[in-house]
């Protein structure tokens, strides 16, 4: 593996501590709308589903990064809240989406306004850190040319006989 170099460890650095910054800033504003960052989470979860029925509660989970209790869980207590609502629609009960109600809806839009110029920064330093990455992967992968040996007959006969 390649040396890392010290313009990798800096663009990491940037990228990380604008994460952690857009994080911050993001939670703050949640908090301030009377929302959890966990609620926020859920309910960015419900809205960009893009199924106008809601996603179930298995999709929720996945969405999250929870196990399905504990997605019931915070769905139990959003609920509460009166930021959600449970539809089963299935004929036996087992599938239940979950929609947003108009509480959840007006401060989901109080929110969105200061995001995108944050998304924009994350993003910019997120592709400059992605070139870089190809950049180190490519160099690896692909030594150059006079690096490379010939290989003999007799060894290219036996990896493609082993491919086979």
């Amino acid at each position: 593996m390649a040396e890392q170099r010290e313009e990798d460890f800096r663009t990491l650095l940037a990228f990380r501590l604008q994460l952690r910054q857009f994080l911050r800033r993001s939670e703050a504003a949640v908090r301030r709308a009377g929302l959890t960052p966990a609620q926020h989470e859920l309910l960015l979860a419900i809205r960009g589903h893009g199924d106008r029925r809601g996603p179930t509660v298995g999709e929720l989970a996945r969405y999250l990064a929870l196990r399905p209790h504990s997605a019931v869980g915070l769905l139990d207590r959003a609920e509460a809240a009166g930021l959600v609502t449970r539809t089963r629609t299935d004929a036996d009960g087992r599938v239940v989406r979950v929609t947003l109600t108009r509480k959840a809806i007006d401060r989901l839009n109080r929110l969105v306004p200061p995001h995108p110029e944050q998304l924009r920064r994350l993003s910019v330093t997120l592709a400059r850190l992605t070139k870089e990455i190809d950049e180190i992967a490519h160099e690896v992968e692909a030594p150059p040319l006079a690096a490379r040996r010939p290989r003999s007959t007799s060894a290219r006969r036996r990896s493609r006989d082993a491919a086979l």
